[in-house]
Parts: C-alpha cells; structure tokens; sequence
C-alpha cells in the first residue's frame, strides 16, 4: 500500500506543478477561447489543464519503469506503451478542439482510433462477461465491444464537463472507490500483471485529479478541456476493462472464492465499473436520445446537460457539484459495500449496502430538490421550532 500511496504523492504532485506552469503560459500568451452561450464562466478561462494531467501521469509512468515495485505492471510494455500513446492522441485532438473547435466527426474518428490502440495493439480487451460463465468466444466480438465500451465512456465522461471541479471531482471519488475494489480483488484473488496494472491505472488517475483539483475549483483559474476529459475517459474504461474483462468465469461462479450470493457475486464485477461512470452514462443518454429526436447531431453542443438543469433549479455552481458528488459517493460505496460483504461475510452478508444505498439517495435526492422548495418545506418545521 506504501507504494500506492507513493504513486499518488508524486502523480498528483506533477500534475500539481505542471498545472501552475501551464496555467501561467496559457495566462501569458492568451491560450483561452472566447467565452461561448452553453458556458457557465464569465472571464476567459485557459483549456489546457489536460495537458498538465498528461505530463504528471507520464512522469509517473516512466518513473515507474524504474522501480521494483511496479515492476509486475511493465512485464508487458506494450500495454503501457499503447495506453499512453492512445492518451497522448486524446490529448492532441482534445487541445485542438479546445482552441479551434474540430468538427465533431473528427473528434469521433480519433477517439475510434485511441480506442483500437488500446484494444489491438495493447490487448485491453474483454475476454470474459461474468454473467455465471459467459465468455466472450469471438475475438473480434471481443475488439469491437472494447472498443465501443471506451468511446462511450470518453464521451460520456467528457459530456459532464460543464461546471468547476465537477469532472476532476467526480472522477476522483469514483476511482478512488474502483481502486480499493481491484486493489481487493488483486490480494484476494488474482496476483497477474492485467489486474495489477488496472489497480495502478487507477492509482495514478487519483493523483492526477487531485493535482490538478485545486486550479479547477470554483472559481477555476483552468479547465482541464476536452483533453483532460477524454483523458480520463479513456484510462477509467481501459483500468475497468483490464481488471474486470479478464477475469476467469470458473473464478466469478465459484460461491465459496467469490461471494456467497452467487448472482450478486458474479455481477459485481460488472456493476461496480458502470456506477462509477453512471453519472456521465446518464448524462451522455439523456444528451444523445434529446439531440436525435431533435434531428440533430447527438455531439451537437447544448445546454440541457444535468448540471445545466441543476442551475436552472437554482443551485449555485458549488452545490450543484457537491449535488453530483454525492450521487457518485452513494451508488458506487453501496456497490463496493456489496462486494465487501457477499466475500467476507458480513452480518447481513450484502444488506449493508443495499441500506446504505436506500438512506444515501434518499438523502441525495432532498438535496438535489430546488433551493426554494426545500426551503419552503423547512420554513413549517423552524415556525413551529420558534
């Protein structure tokens, strides 16, 4: 655990730095875009903290080739290399986009072509549906549902970003969350270079959040941009696939390794990567199905995204991400609650979770009532207090 938490020290201490750098050059030079009508700023604001988050998890990559304790992680470098050349792709197209607004189909085309890298060239692929003992025979089934699994994520991750710290933040809980779950399911069950590698991912996505968290915080001096966006994306989607997609049906069907809910036990693995990205999922759903039944393009940019309708309702920018954040502290601690509890035992075995998530959305969803009827509600109670 030492070594993790090094990871995330020197990974979110790089990406600290080279937010400040790139914060002053972009400041220097004017590298901001003009202020567009679906934008929540009011003063010109840089794009490039992607950038800063690339460089601080390069950093650690290469550093890491250099350690024994991470030696298990480059026993294929041609995962590692592939990764980060599909990111630092990402990161282009994203900066490109972010200075000169490519057309969509372009954007869309570059994100296939990350997403093949990763999967052909990489092997990030997966192998196995932990559906009872499903697997996935086909290798071209495999490549292609790999492929699709990570363009919808980076798009999905990349259709929240619309207010301060809500992107860094959000991904920070959810990775933190997915990566006590595969750093568990590592010492408990598999000791391969693929979960190893997906724990470390996760690690690293960590660091980079929280470096770059505090120039993004409202009032954010610096947007991490469509190049941190699809960044994050696409490294979430390939740690969940390579933890997850890999493991053994015989391993996930077994009650007394696995859980002792043997339905449960064998969804988990599926579940739990979908909550942690359920809130861009759901973002990106409601986005595409209101643009195509408009006769648009589902990228056409608007303004009816989930934290647009959160400010509609009143929120100001910083409740409405501590809205967001705790949507995604609920859903995905209740599923790892779950796993906890159907492989250790615990009283109740997966109740916990599931009473844990009932009281947890019941509690999201007060807060995520408008201002003004919440406070209507309350106002009886404090009369008849006073």
């Amino acid at each position: 655990m030492r070594d993790y938490l090094f990871a995330f020290v020197i990974t979110g201490g790089l990406t600290f730095v080279f937010s400040w750098v790139v914060w002053r050059v972009a400041m220097k030079f004017g590298l901001h875009p003009a202020i567009r009508e679906r934008d929540v700023h009011k003063n010109p604001t840089p794009r490039l903290g992607g950038v800063a988050m690339f460089i601080g998890m390069l950093g650690f990559f290469v550093l890491s080739s250099q350690l024994p304790a991470f030696a298990i992680v480059w026993q294929e470098p041609s995962m590692v290399w592939s990764l980060l050349g599909a990111a630092a792709l990402m990161v282009v197209v994203g900066v490109a986009d972010d200075l000169w607004d490519l057309d969509w189909m372009i954007k869309l085309g570059a994100q296939f072509v990350a997403a093949w890298i990763v999967v052909f060239l990489g092997g990030i692929q997966i192998f196995y549906l932990p559906f009872g003992q499903q697997v996935v025979v086909s290798s071209w089934v495999s490549i292609g549902l790999s492929i699709l699994v990570i363009v919808i994520v980076m798009n999905a991750v990349n259709f929240i970003d619309g207010l301060d710290g809500l992107v860094a933040g959000v991904c920070l809980i959810a990775n933190a969350v997915f990566f006590a779950y595969s750093a568990m399911l590592v010492r408990d069950f598999d000791n391969s270079e693929q979960s190893n590698t997906g724990v470390f991912i996760a690690i690293v996505l960590l660091g980079m959040c929280a470096g770059f968290l505090p120039f993004n915080w409202n009032p954010a001096r610096m947007f991490m941009g469509d190049a941190g966006a699809l960044l994050l994306g696409l490294m979430m989607a390939s740690s969940a696939i390579v933890v997850t997609g890999n493991l053994p049906p015989n391993l996930l069907s077994d009650n007394d390794l696995f859980g002792r809910s043997q339905l449960l036990g064998a969804f988990i693995p599926v579940i739990l990567p979908v909550v942690i990205v359920l809130l861009p999922l759901v973002d990106f759903g409601l986005a595409v199905v209101r643009r195509m039944a408009q006769g648009k393009s589902p990228f056409s940019p608007d303004r009816k995204h989930l934290h647009h309708r959160m400010l509609d309702m009143g929120h100001t920018d910083r409740n409405a991400v501590f809205v967001f954040y705790a949507w995604t502290a609920v859903v995905s601690l209740s599923v790892l609650l779950m796993y906890i509890g159907t492989t250790k035992g615990w009283p109740g075995r997966y109740w916990p979770g599931v009473a844990f998530l009932v009281i947890g959305c019941i509690a999201c969803v007060i807060v995520t009532l408008p201002p003004a009827r919440r406070a209507r509600a309350v106002a009886p109670e404090r009369k008849a207090l006073s």
